[in-house]
């Protein structure tokens, strides 16, 4: 057995979502090739027989397992799946020194390793075995689909490419060498900054309080992040953000590279009025553009959903969950 971390779980609810009594809750831990050891919420139908399919469920990017992720487990439980939410290497709960940094690798094998665990869980059918990924790990689960062979279905929910996002700046509107390089160049400054401070700087979470003139995804990240909505004391978003060359290595290595030689089933879910929406059509079209198994490749647009709405459904509770539950029934 390889060896884990024994980590300081919190045992209270402390989630930003009502308990529910239709699903068993437990705290769980697994390990990661990096021998990283990561730190899970795990939720079970009540009075479940028989081997179980199973998600795993992570994101979004800067956010922890209490957050949305552990929404839509806890949701998918109730409707007859074994799911565990858990939180990304060196965040949250979850082990790996230093914090609040963020790999394309790591990232990527950290839903392996959950795939691992559920691979290996007594109650679990690992032949039914599912990911959904939120946000930026939308994109880490489409990688993740890429490279593991025993994932028989995705979703991508509100999805960003995060090493687009960060080569390209926002709407790509950064993208040219000159301005890439003047990127690589202060990230490359921030790091000896760091050396000789002796500490991380941090990036900063989501602005607070909100500027008047905010850009529109800065107003709907703050209605989730800074509010009773979604905050969580342990939430890189909510709080300090990540640390300012945490997310470095994202600049040149694009993750969605070999999309479309994807095998399995995978919804891309996205509301058209969410700034991100570029990144799900484009992540969507790019995995079906010479794809030999594009049948069971879907794109879901949710019509006046914004980027957060798919985080906890907002006001109108825009997330499908009948029609994710159809998804992960038809290809599990």
């Amino acid at each position: 057995m390889i060896r884990k971390e024994e980590l300081v779980l919190v045992q209270d609810w402390d989630k930003t979502f009502a308990k529910s009594d239709k699903v068993d809750h437990s705290k769980v831990t697994f390990v990661n090739r990096y021998g990283i050891t990561l730190a899970a919420d795990m939720y079970v139908p009540k009075d479940a027989e028989g081997k179980l399919p199973a998600i795993a469920v992570s994101g979004p990017f800067g956010a922890v397992k209490e957050q949305c992720s552990g929404l839509y487990a806890q949701t998918m439980a109730e409707r007859g799946f074994l799911t565990i939410a858990f939180d990304p290497s060196f965040t949250g709960e979850s082990g790996g020194q230093p914090r609040y940094m963020a790999s394309p690798d790591i990232n990527t094998e950290d839903f392996m390793a959950a795939v691992d665990f559920l691979s290996l869980n007594d109650k679990v059918d690992a032949d039914r075995i599912g990911i959904i990924g939120i946000c930026g790990w939308g994109g880490m689960a489409i990688n993740t689909a890429a490279l593991d062979t025993r994932i028989k279905a995705t979703v991508a929910s509100t999805m960003y490419d995060m090493t687009r996002v960060n080569a390209n700046g926002y709407f790509d509107s950064e993208d040219s060498e000159e301005q890439r390089y003047a990127h690589r160049a202060a990230l490359c400054a921030q790091r000896l900054a760091d050396l000789k401070a002796g500490e991380y700087a941090l990036g900063g979470g989501v602005v607070d309080p909100l500027p008047e003139d905010a850009p529109y995804f800065v107003k709907d990240y703050h209605s989730y992040y800074k509010t009773d909505r979604g905050y969580h004391e342990r939430s890189l978003n909510s709080n300090g953000g990540w640390n300012v060359i945490g997310c470095e290595s994202f600049m040149n290595q694009p993750i969605l590279k070999y999309s479309n030689e994807i095998r399995s089933a995978v919804m891309v879910m996205h509301g058209d009025k969410a700034h991100s929406f570029y990144f799900g059509k484009d992540a969507y079209d790019n995995m079906v553009n010479g794809n030999k198994y594009a049948d069971n490749k879907e794109l879901l647009v949710i019509e006046g959903a914004s980027h957060t709405d798919l985080y906890d459904g907002g006001e109108n509770g825009a997330i499908p969950f009948d029609k994710l539950q159809a998804f992960f029934e038809r290809y599990l």
